[in-house]
């Protein structure tokens, strides 16, 4: 008798593997006990998404938060000319939502998209609430998270005000060149705030 299916015991290392990369994220900002990781285990859920799949619905209320083990995600919304528009892209090890959507549970202004193909591990806002009165680690840890999101959209808001169009490609060269690998070019345009062509005339000149 021969089966097809993936033995439970592989599941369960593959699983242990990703909650690793989670707790060692988590432990480069708060020192967590055996209790927190214990919690950790019983809170988060993995979840493999497919290619180009919307996980989150704008104008609905976000469920989770997501932790990215592997691939690309985005947010985007649909302007007033029905074009889509890309507010934020991230990569393995970071953790990722519409955070002020999520955080005060309001309806999203954009989608959660997986741009590959990802494997996450995602909690729910009634547990992330659970995990922060249970642990003073997660709560402090959270809190940071969320500073940090507020922070980069700030940021991201202030380049496109400040920096021109090919500053804002060489800085996110340097800061996330895997993003540059794995994500359509017209997605990376749209984040940066340039027309796909004005990137590709810029893509040539640094590379010459």
């Amino acid at each position: 008798m021969h089966h097809h299916t993936t033995d439970p015991k592989t599941i369960g290392n593959l699983y242990l593997q990703m909650l690793k990369n989670l707790i060692d994220t988590i432990s480069q900002t708060v020192s967590l006990t055996e209790t927190d990781i214990q919690l950790c285990d019983t809170y988060f859920q993995l979840v493999t998404t497919s290619k180009n799949s919307i996980i989150e619905e704008q104008d609905k209320i976000p469920q989770y938060l997501y932790f990215i083990v592997s691939g690309f995600m985005r947010l985007f919304y649909y302007d007033e000319n029905g074009e889509e528009v890309t507010s934020h892209i991230n990569s393995a090890n970071n953790f990722f939502a519409s955070f002020l959507s999520f955080i005060n549970q309001k309806r999203a202004k954009e989608n959660v998209e997986c741009i590959t193909e990802c494997e996450l591990l995602r909690i729910s806002r009634p547990d992330l609430v659970t995990l922060i009165d249970k642990s003073e680690n997660f709560k402090k840890f959270s809190l940071i998270i969320f500073e940090q999101a507020i922070a980069s959209a700030e940021i991201r808001a202030n380049d496109l005000a400040t920096l021109a169009a090919e500053q804002r490609y060489k800085k996110l060269m340097e800061n996330q060149p895997t993003i540059l690998q794995n994500v359509p070019i017209q997605y990376i345009a749209s984040f940066l705030g340039i027309k796909p062509q004005s990137l590709s005339r810029i893509r040539r000149q640094i590379i010459m």
